[in-house]
């Protein structure tokens, strides 16, 4: 935990999708201090049609190569999701070659209740995972 969502336009090949999968996790490692397999992310691949990103006015000229990261995530402090973005953006320059401009990331936040891992249990609360 976090649940990471990835959106990318189609085109990716494999091992361009597993090297954005690789990058993401050790960012949300790095940033909210996880465990290494505390790993849980779902890649969505769409036509160019099916995605409008615009720049909310700030003059962000944005690519085919657009990766929107939605993270669903317990409470995290400000400086951890402030580290996590910047974090985010230099290894996904670095390992990907991806501009900074086409990076959107959101945080959902929820609580302990809002989680199941499986076995019909909230593991959370049960004491099972702290």
């Amino acid at each position: 935990m976090p649940l990471v969502y990835i959106d990318i336009l189609d085109g990716r090949a494999p091992g361009e999708i597993q090297t954005l999968l690789d990058t993401v996790h050790s960012a949300v490692v790095r940033a909210f201090d996880v465990p290494e397999r505390d790993r849980y992310q779902v890649v969505r691949s769409h036509p160019a049609h099916e995605v409008t990103a615009l720049d909310t006015g700030l003059g962000i000229a944005r690519s085919a190569r657009l990766v929107i990261v939605h993270l669903v995530s317990r409470r995290r402090q400000r400086a951890q999701k402030e580290r996590f973005y910047a974090l985010l953006a230099g290894a996904l320059a670095h390992d990907t070659g991806l501009d900074a401009k086409d990076l959107i990331v959101t945080i959902t936040e929820n609580g302990d209740e809002d989680w199941s891992f499986g076995q019909g249990r909230a593991q959370f609360l049960t004491g099972e995972l702290s």
